[in-house]
């Protein structure tokens, strides 16, 4: 283990080499360099502004902008902007993958999408709802320029085969969940309650220019890993794409409120990702690459087959919660849980069980037991099927005489579906950077969100169902549409886990080798 001290100024004016792989400067902290450190605490921060918003997002637009509908159709309008929000979120990373990779570089990406974040989330505090799903619409671009490059990142700062480069993702991993685990307590249960959710909203703006001001503190860390490509580093090149994302917003805004017209752009763009990567393959006259973006895509059916089931927890979750959960009665120094803190119970189980599932994979691979990457995927959709029936058996049967479920039941769904979710998220970010072509590393990133943002749209239209009807008053009709839906997507993830099971071998070879 090195010990923690700080790299010298001079290894960071080194030149570039001119292969494919650029070191960060020397040093270490924990096995890993001093850049992953950066890039941890950024994501923090900004895991933090996004998360801490999230568990206020669906029932702030609820109770602030469709009071005046009934309550199912108030829940439906919020689940469906949810849905779109969220999907869009990540839709936009194929754009910024493209920039990073083509004109500013990872570095410039990740502080101008920080920035255009920042100003979103302060736009949020507005009373009216145009001004609010504006405000949403600069967090999404600013998210396309940061989200997939800060995680493109982490993996340009291992060589190809540096058997580190899992365990940097799972230790990167471990940021993202620490910023989401305090996000809700602070920014919803604490503030949110008691001063109201716009000033929530305020908390998390704060936590996105933290996270920028750790990121140019400690820049040296980074060296020449993700700067831009030769010829790009002018002011020229960043007011070309400042004016992109100004004109990008009016779009986004436009189908905020258009959820067809967005499922159909989803599926457009799905398959033109498909159509360029399979392009690509072919281009490259390399037949092992082309199959290498084959078995990429497929995982990609499986991610978003996993976060369409997971992607509940901000929406039907988070209503079920409110309505139909038994909170704790516990008082910890005068404040008591609400229920927006079991957004902060996935966070607590990755960081617990995520150094466990770091370590198996390296014990299992050196008794060769490792499972293949297919396969963990497969366990990852096992998970979430698992987790939604526990809450099936629950309501059906362990609903007290108020017409509600423990607290134990939602919170043993978290547990598995966090397991299911190491199985595959972390995974899924190191598969990326191994399978894609370095020089399209960026893009193939963003694809990889773009498959959650299809997923989070998918997940928008499960929670406007599951969600619908969730008025106190009608408990037991609308606990049992909740028991009906989440049994319906207990059955569908194990289908496709078993599908994805079986066809694993014929995966992996697709894969050459990669591991």
């Amino acid at each position: 283990m090195s010990t923690p001290s700080q790299p010298s100024g001079p290894a960071s004016a080194a030149p570039r080499p001119s292969d494919d792989f650029v070191p960060p400067p020397p040093g270490q902290f924990l096995g890993h360099p001093y850049a992953l450190w950066n890039l941890f605490g950024t994501e923090f921060w900004e895991r933090f502004m996004y998360y801490g918003m999230r568990a206020m997002l669906a029932v702030h637009v609820a109770a602030s902008f469709f009071a005046h509908l009934s309550g199912e159709a108030a829940r439906e309008q919020a689940s469906l902007t949810y849905g779109g929000y969220t999907a869009m979120v990540y839709m936009t990373g194929i754009l910024g993958g493209y920039v990073a990779d083509r004109i500013l570089g990872y570095q410039r990406s990740i502080m101008l999408g920080g920035v255009l974040m920042a100003i979103g989330m302060f736009m949020l505090m507005a009373p009216d709802l145009t001004t609010f799903l504006v405000g949403l619409a600069v967090i999404v671009v600013g998210n396309g320029l940061f989200k997939p490059n800060i995680s493109t990142m982490v993996g340009k700062l291992y060589a190809p085969g540096d058997v580190r480069r899992d365990s940097g993702f799972t230790i990167f991993y471990m940021g993202i969940n620490a910023g989401a685990l305090i996000a809700p307590i602070i920014c919803a249960s604490l503030i949110g309650q008691k001063f109201g959710y716009r000033w929530g909203f305020f908390a998390a703006g704060m936590g996105m220019l933290l996270g920028l001001v750790i990121f140019q503190a400690l820049k040296r860390w980074l060296g020449h890993v993700g700067t831009a490509p030769e010829g790009r580093n002018s002011v020229q090149s960043m007011i070309k794409v400042v004016i992109g994302c100004a004109l990008l917003v009016v779009p986004v805004f436009f189908l905020l409120s258009k959820s067809n017209l967005l499922g159909s752009l989803l599926i457009v763009m799905m398959i033109g990702l498909v159509a360029y990567f399979l392009y690509s393959g072919v281009r490259s006259g390399d037949r092992r690459q082309l199959h290498r973006y084959i078995a990429m895509l497929i995982l990609f059916v499986a991610n978003i087959l996993f976060w369409s089931l997971f992607e509940q927890a901000g929406s039907s979750l988070n209503f079920l919660a409110q309505d139909f959960v038994r909170m704790p009665d516990v008082s910890i120094f005068g404040w008591t849980p609400t229920f927006e803190v079991f957004q902060s119970v996935n966070p607590v189980f990755i960081i617990l069980l995520a150094p466990m599932f770091a370590s198996l994979w390296i014990k299992l691979d050196k008794a060769d037991w490792n499972p293949s990457i297919p396969r963990k995927f497969s366990y990852g959709l096992v998970g979430a099927a698992i987790g939604f029936y526990i809450l099936v058996f629950a309501i059906n049967n362990a609903t007290g005489a108020d017409g509600k479920i423990s607290w134990i039941w939602l919170t043993l769904t978290y547990l598995v579906h966090t397991m299911g979710e190491l199985c595959l998220s972390p995974i899924g970010l190191a598969m990326v950077t191994k399978l894609a072509r370095p020089q399209e590393t960026g893009l193939a990133m963003g694809g990889w969100f773009l498959s959650i943002a299809m997923a989070n749209f998918v997940a928008g239209r499960i929670a406007a169902v599951a969600s619908g009807g969730g008025e106190v008053a009608a408990t037991g009709s609308s606990l049992a549409q909740y028991g009906s839906t989440f049994n319906m997507l207990f059955l569908l993830g194990i289908g496709f886990a078993v599908a994805f099971f079986l066809v694993s071998p014929l995966i992996n070879r697709l894969m050459h080798g990669v591991k």
